[in-house]
């Protein structure tokens, strides 16, 4: 279990994260998403003790990073793609990272299979390409068959068939067990990778939950009748928010299409049409990290 708790970070007057708490279990991949600057590889580092929080805490199955008795075999990190040297072979620089672990010389092989590089094993790093680097990152951090996995944009470089291998890849290590958190800001790919999300902005929460249950909870129900004003009222009156959407169209948020129907036809509103319309991962995204957006985090329980 991932768990960060009014984790704050700031830099002079600046908090690149303020109060940030959310959760994150195994047997699920969770993507964590947010715009540019919104604090995701600050909060990455903090969890992996790279960066030393200003107050609130992160932790790995209850213990800071800096305590785990044995790192390497409980979190795989790839944070960076570009920290091999350039004349080694990929061989080699999983041979040197297993050395210094102490784990077995016969690891660094398998791995390399599991990310389908063997063919590229005696392949001086220099010469790989962008996706090639992210498949070794994500062998070194396989290294220790560590339970929890903590990777930073992972499908960045990758063709559509290596997206869709490390999709395939990823769900796997998740449905063996482990916690996996994946830093991400393609959100179309994201949306068909990952299961759950932690959405960030401006440092702060702005969403967690299952894809589907947040979808579902910012859905919206689209009403086509010729009595905006009574249908408005009665929705308000329920406590279900409502706008005009355009003349003759009302936009019920979060409300199931039923309850909308059933409310309408007991106060005698005429209905055109009924639809409903739930937004995509990336429409989410856009809605919840938007500069209109309130402070109060979106949160639904799992199901």
């Amino acid at each position: 279990m991932l768990n960060v708790d009014h984790l704050t970070k700031r830099y002079g007057p600046v908090a690149a994260v303020g109060g940030l708490s959310f959760e994150v279990g195994p047997g699920r991949v969770t993507g964590f998403l947010g715009p540019n600057g919104a604090g995701k590889t600050t909060t990455l580092r903090m969890l992996l003790g790279l960066a030393a929080p200003t107050s609130g805490t992160a932790t790995i199955n209850g213990v800071r990073y800096r305590d785990l008795r044995d790192p390497v075999r409980t979190v795989g990190a790839a944070l960076d793609n570009d920290n091999f040297h350039p004349g080694r072979t990929a061989a080699e620089h999983l041979k040197i990272m297993a050395t210094a672990a102490g784990i077995s010389r016969r690891r660094p092989a398998q791995v390399l299979d599991m990310v389908g590089l063997t063919e590229a094993a005696r392949r001086r790093v220099g010469g790989f390409s962008l996706g090639m680097r992210q498949r070794l990152t994500l062998a070194a951090a396989l290294l220790g068959d560590p339970g929890v996995l903590i990777l930073d944009e992972p499908l960045n470089g990758l063709d559509p068939d290596g997206i869709r291998w490390m999709r395939d890849l990823l769900r796997q290590l998740a449905g063996e067990g482990r916690t996996v958190l994946v830093s991400s800001h393609l959100l179309a790919e994201a949306a068909q990778t990952v299961q759950d999300v932690v959405v960030i902005t401006r440092g702060r929460l702005a969403a967690e939950g299952s894809v589907a249950e947040l979808t579902a909870a910012t859905s919206t129900t689209r009403i086509r009748t010729p009595d905006t004003e009574l249908l408005m009222s009665v929705l308000a009156r329920q406590q279900i928010t409502a706008r005009l959407l355009a003349p003759g169209t009302v936009e019920a948020r979060g409300a199931d299409p039923d309850r909308v129907a059933r409310i309408a036809a007991a106060a005698s509103v005429v209905v055109l049409e009924l639809t409903r319309h739930t937004e995509n991962l990336e429409e989410l995204f856009f809605d919840l990290t938007s500069d209109h957006t309130n402070d109060r985090a979106l949160e639904v329980s799992p199901s």
